[in-house]
């Protein structure tokens, strides 16, 4: 064995779980951007959800020049079934999702190995951040920039750190626990917030970690399920729910910020969506919560007001000039806009909510989540 093989043998093994439905347009893409990794133990699983165009032909004819990578196909039951069907299928110590549209900078699952091998198993998992592309590869946008780490449940359930499917790298003996994805949001119609619930539920038990650099090229365009605005602010609402209803020791400010959050991203799907009936009903119940009917009037004004400035021109969003997302990209954090007085206290209770909780078990206090015994250890590495 020479020093590259041992050094291959040496790496704990990354299985890469890619859902794909009817994904011609951009599997094969996806698929060279995961195969393109500096981390080389992987193994790569496409879970063929019963597409009806070419997605499996054209996976099995990329699987011949690599052998890492394997296709799985099921019937159309979701992309949470599909998820936990490649979840079964691995292998790995650690597993990351990639859906069939977005990218990867060669980079992430060396950054994100790296960061999640020096810590203690009670960090599960580690994210990183994203640029928003197009049908073309070409960056349109930014994600978010806030980060946290460490246990950030309170935290994440009000500002989805995460932000897509694409950016999660978990232990998988962690993702097996806490029962995989939750298949009954597209069973009820509002598939597309899986990954939420999934970050959520592991938020709860477990510390989470961060790479601080935009290392996914998450795809926006028509037709794909985040353009689906009315059934993902749906899907995000039960979500916000399920979880609040799951973890009842997570005192009453964090949860109705949450919720009142989550109405405001609801209220500005549903004008994406020219719902008015929803749009309305969703503006009334934020007026009821009168912690947040200030800071949600004042976002309809600044909405509107975007809405009507025209972006200048060779501009993506107003801040980026369009390039591809490749490895010539440098990916170094992007600041987001400044935070507000009352943003930053609002943060600072969401921090002291996630201290308390994750302290919890070193105290005298009742615990009602059963699963809160790893939750409340201190997250030291």
């Amino acid at each position: 064995m020479d020093q590259g093989d041992a050094f291959y043998s040496a790496q704990p093994l990354v299985s890469v779980v890619i859902p794909a439905f009817n994904a011609s347009a951009y599997i094969e893409r996806t698929l060279r951007s995961a195969a393109r990794q500096t981390y080389t133990a992987l193994e790569i699983i496409v879970v063929n959800d019963g597409s009806t165009d070419d997605t499996a032909q054209l996976v099995e004819q990329i699987a011949m020049t690599d052998s890492r990578i394997r296709l799985v196909s099921t019937p159309n039951r979701g992309v949470a079934a599909a998820r936990n069907t490649g979840i079964d299928a691995s292998s790995g110590r650690f597993v990351a999702f990639l859906d069939a549209d977005d990218l990867w900078h060669p980079t992430k699952i060396e950054k994100q190995v790296n960061a999640l091998n020096r810590l203690s198993p009670r960090w599960a998992a580690v994210y990183v951040l994203h640029y928003i592309i197009d049908q073309d590869d070409e960056i349109i946008g930014l994600g978010g920039s806030k980060i946290a780490r460490g246990y950030i449940y309170a935290r994440h359930l009000n500002f989805k750190y995460i932000g897509n499917g694409s950016a999660l790298l978990v232990r998988r003996d962690v993702a097996r626990e806490i029962g995989g994805f939750d298949s009954s949001y597209a069973a009820a119609g509002i598939g597309g917030c899986e990954d939420v619930d999934f970050e959520l539920r592991l938020a709860a038990r477990y510390c989470m970690e961060v790479v601080p650099e935009r290392l996914v090229g998450y795809r926006k365009y028509p037709g794909n399920m985040s353009s689906n605005y009315t059934r993902m602010a749906q899907g995000l609402l039960e979500v916000i729910k399920r979880s609040v209803a799951a973890n009842p020791q997570l005192p009453r400010y964090a949860a109705r910020s949450a919720i009142a959050l989550t109405q405001k991203y609801a209220f500005r799907q549903y004008r994406k969506a020219g719902n008015l009936h929803l749009s309305i009903v969703t503006a009334w119940a934020i007026f009821q919560n009168p912690l947040f009917m200030l800071s949600f009037v004042r976002q309809a004004i600044r909405l509107v007001a975007k809405q009507r400035r025209a972006p200048e021109p060779g501009m993506a969003n107003g801040m980026l000039n369009k390039s591809k997302f490749d490895e010539q990209i440098i990916l170094a954090p992007v600041e987001g806009p400044e935070e507000t007085l009352s943003s930053r206290r609002h943060l600072r209770r969401l921090t002291a909510v996630d201290a308390r909780m994750s302290s919890i078990r070193e105290s005298d206090e009742p615990v009602d989540f059963p699963s809160c015994e790893i939750a409340t250890r201190p997250c030291d590495p």
